[in-house]
């Protein structure tokens, strides 16, 4: 493997580690969204908060890893994708701030009014996030950031079938997989009642996806043809690696069945994005900028290899047991969170 390639492998394993990771954390925001009023969604959202709280920040980490990676290895296709795309990606950061900023202070207020507003911020947000950078993913797919460190149209790069596809069908996966994780954390706390609730919005999410998916087949087709007969060809086995284990999650969803249903959902999310970047090879930008012709110099690009060798030995491990000790519930400060602190009204 030539070293640009090995480089792009690597920015890509970011981009499937953010979607997985940070696309559930988004995905939680989603339900905490339409949970309900103040009552009624009380319960779903002490659910969302006890499974966020620990992991939240830490998600982020991949994204700062994916713009690091591409600023440095790729600079020509960081220009002229922050140059094309600064609308959706300002409201991306924009949301990603201000997502955290209410996650925080929702939970250090008491009155309804102000948890409320904070709610809506941390839910909206969650939201605008993912369907900005899926419209990101659908300029760059479609072609419509040119190469050379030049700025493509402003809005309709952004504003198209493609990128509306890829936003949607973002919130859509995002949503499914914070559902499906949810699920599994209701049940491993023993709380029935919330996995029963999370899981009919998995299935529901799991079709919508599905949904979408196949509607974007029909709008890649004349819209993005390069990407299009990409995930026909040489990224058909993930696009059937990704449609088996999404049946697969969706058929022991319906059972009720636990174990391996967030190894499958979490596979068929990756296999989407995995595919998404096989189905586009070799290019950065297609069909204008290959891989090889983006690629910074050779000491930047073993610099980045070197960095990552040292980030997969130091970083990779502490977030592997940040996860494993949030899942068994090690964690400081991880009380029983079911019952959500008292509100007082605002006068």
């Amino acid at each position: 493997m030539k070293l640009d390639d090995a480089v792009a492998v690597v920015l890509f394993f970011g981009v499937t580690a953010y979607a997985l990771f940070g696309g559930a954390d988004f995905g939680a925001g989603f339900w905490d969204l339409i949970a309900g009023g103040a009552e009624r969604g009380a319960e779903p959202r002490a659910v969302i908060d006890h499974s966020l709280a620990p992991i939240w920040e830490a998600n982020h980490v991949w994204l700062i890893f994916c713009l690091v990676v591409l600023w440095s290895a790729f600079p020509r296709a960081f220009a002229s994708i922050t140059l094309t795309l600064f609308v959706p990606l300002a409201l991306a950061a924009l949301g990603i701030v201000l997502r955290g900023a209410s996650f925080a202070f929702r939970k250090s207020v008491f009155r309804t009014r102000d948890r409320r507003n904070f709610g809506a911020a941390f839910a909206t947000s969650s939201v605008l996030v993912p369907y900005c950078m899926g419209a990101v993913a659908g300029a760059i797919a479609s072609g419509r950031v040119p190469p050379g460190g030049k700025a493509g149209d402003t809005w309709s790069s952004w504003i198209n079938p493609t990128s509306i596809v890829g936003g949607v069908l973002a919130v859509a996966v995002c949503s499914y997989l914070a559902a499906v994780y949810l699920t599994a954390d209701s049940k491993r706390r023993g709380n029935l009642a919330m996995e029963r609730y999370f899981r009919i919005r998995a299935i529901a999410a799991a079709v919508v996806a599905g949904i979408v998916a196949f509607i974007g087949i029909f709008v890649f087709h004349h819209d993005a043809p390069y990407l299009f007969h990409g995930l026909l060809s040489r990224a058909l086995p993930l696009v059937i690696v990704s449609a088996l284990c999404g049946i697969g999650s969706l058929v022991l969803l319906v059972r009720g069945a636990g174990g391996v249903v967030r190894v499958l959902a979490a596979g068929a999310v990756a296999s989407v994005v995995i595919g998404w970047g096989v189905a586009q090879w070799p290019y950065l930008l297609p069909t204008s900028l290959k891989v090889s012709q983006g690629a910074a110099p050779s000491g930047t690009l073993w610099a980045m290899l070197v960095v990552f060798a040292a980030a997969a030995v130091v970083i990779i491990p502490s977030l592997a047991l940040l996860y494993v000790l949030d899942q068994k519930s090690l964690l400081p400060g991880e009380e029983d969170v079911d019952a959500p602190a008292p509100l007082t009204s605002a006068p």
